[in-house]
């Protein structure tokens, strides 16, 4: 017996109560779905004309594309936490289309469409090839101009793109939020979030050379970007990086000047910060590398849509041939062809946590297993529910600070039942996210390679 409360809000029904017994709804959706994919195609009137954006086209595409079959419902973490049907992708992409068609205001759609962490473990689900990705990154720039936001809201983000993206700015805000936390109870919730997440000290800065040399016969030459939070919270991450590139026979070019690869911005609808940023790098990158690498995912993503961002602007031929380049370090690594590892220190039980924005988003999941599962005595575990985000998704922390709780504690209950020594992962805010909640030692990967590299 199924017992639903349906609530029709611009043609999304809201299911506020399920009971079900088998068969289960997702089960009835995958029996379904393959009888109407061909035939259901989200109709839309979304004028691209008028929408006044070059990616406007790719918006429309993707709300097209959609067949509301519901394969991202058990993929999609706020649906998980929330059950609300408008929380979920399918959702989402119905309430931008009636924005874009104009049919729904823009301040009913965006509480559904702010909470959404953009993982895209949705797009991983999706059998029809939904570039969720594209839509909900242009519909937040296309709409960031024109919304209301509350003044605690402004501020706390005005404070985080005035920060995070500027190493020297960070640590300062840094050594400014351990004086202010012993008022965080206090303070609304934004600033109480964004405190909770300053770290008791940092390390000294550490300044990278802008050239690290091979070891042995020269396979590779790649650049380097440095990063920005990271190298303020984890410098280690970059020496680590560095270490193994190097005994892998591969030159480092990290280019002087660099900043801040745009992400940020791009990620919470800033799009003319990101480009103003990306262009920089666009700017001082050379081309005449094997590749563009990172160990940020949430940058290598980034990186790899600037097609998408400089679309109709001067730099997009340049932007799609930087993309082109972009590899995070993991994936790099693997493509070249890892040189033998000795063992660790001691025998290791690491769980490896898939980052977001690496495995949804650059499609890099197997590379880093296969780079770790070369180390002599260490033993891989994989996590109860690892495609699932972990909450932390870039500023998500601070904007939505209860869902990214929840998510975190679920994150840290699925890694105790495996019982492993320690996490790893290739993304600084999943290192911090779960550090917070798990209470267990958490590596970058290229810190665990490191530690086993020879030379």
């Amino acid at each position: 017996t199924n017992s639903y409360d349906f609530k029709e809000v611009s043609g999304v029904s809201r299911v506020s109560e399920v009971s079900m017994t088998l068969p289960t709804l997702p089960t009835l959706l995958t029996l379904l779905t393959p009888l109407t994919l061909p035939f259901n195609s989200m109709q839309h009137t979304i004028q691209i004309d008028q929408i006044g954006m070059p990616q406007a086209e790719e918006m429309a595409h993707a709300v097209s594309t959609c067949v509301h079959c519901g394969f991202c419902l058990p993929a999609c973490p706020t649906y998980q936490v929330l059950g609300e049907e408008m929380d979920s992708p399918r959702g989402r992409i119905v309430l931008m289309r009636d924005v874009l068609e104009g049919k729904m205001p823009l301040n009913a759609a965006t509480p559904y469409i702010d909470r959404c962490l953009g993982c895209l473990g949705c797009v991983t689900a999706c059998p029809s090839g939904v570039p969720y990705g594209e839509l909900i990154t242009s519909v937040r720039a296309y709409t960031e101009d024109t919304r209301e936001r509350p003044l605690m809201d402004k501020l706390a983000r005005t404070l985080v793109r005035a920060t995070l993206p500027y190493p020297t700015r960070f640590r300062a805000a840094s050594a400014m939020g351990k004086l202010a936390r012993p008022f965080a109870k206090i303070l609304p919730k934004q600033m109480s979030a964004m405190l909770s997440l300053v770290p008791d000290s940092v390390p000294a800065a550490a300044a990278l050379p802008e050239i690290y040399p091979a070891q042995g016969i020269r396979r590779a030459r790649v650049a380097f970007l440095s990063g920005c939070v990271q190298q303020v919270l984890a410098p280690q991450i970059n020496w680590a990086t560095l270490k193994v590139l190097a005994a892998n026979g591969v030159e480092v070019i990290i280019p002087k000047g660099q900043g801040c690869c745009g992400s940020l911005g791009m990620h919470t609808g800033d799009a003319t910060s990101a480009r103003a940023l990306a262009a920089i790098n666009l700017n001082i990158f050379a081309m005449d590398v094997d590749a563009i690498v990172t160990n940020a995912a949430g940058c290598g993503s980034g990186m790899k849509e600037y097609g998408l961002l400089f679309k109709g602007t001067p730099y997009e031929a340049k932007a799609r041939a930087f993309a082109a380049k972009v590899r995070d370090v993991s994936e790099f690594l693997d493509e070249l062809g890892l040189i033998e590892m000795g063992p660790l220190p001691q025998p290791m039980k690491l769980a490896y946590h898939d980052a977001c924005h690496l495995a949804h988003a650059q499609g890099v999941v197997g590379a880093p297993r296969r780079l770790l599962q070369r180390i002599p005595n260490l033993t891989l575990v994989e996590i109860p529910e690892g495609e699932l985000c972990c909450g932390s998704a870039g500023t998500y922390n601070i904007e939505q600070p209860e869902i990214a709780n929840e998510l975190g504690a679920r994150k840290a209950r699925n890694i105790a039942k495996v019982t492993p020594d320690a996490v790893a992962t290739g993304n600084i805010g999943c290192m911090v996210q779960i550090g917070k909640h798990a209470g267990l030692p958490v590596f970058h990967t290229m810190e665990v390679l490191a530690m086993a590299a020879k030379g």
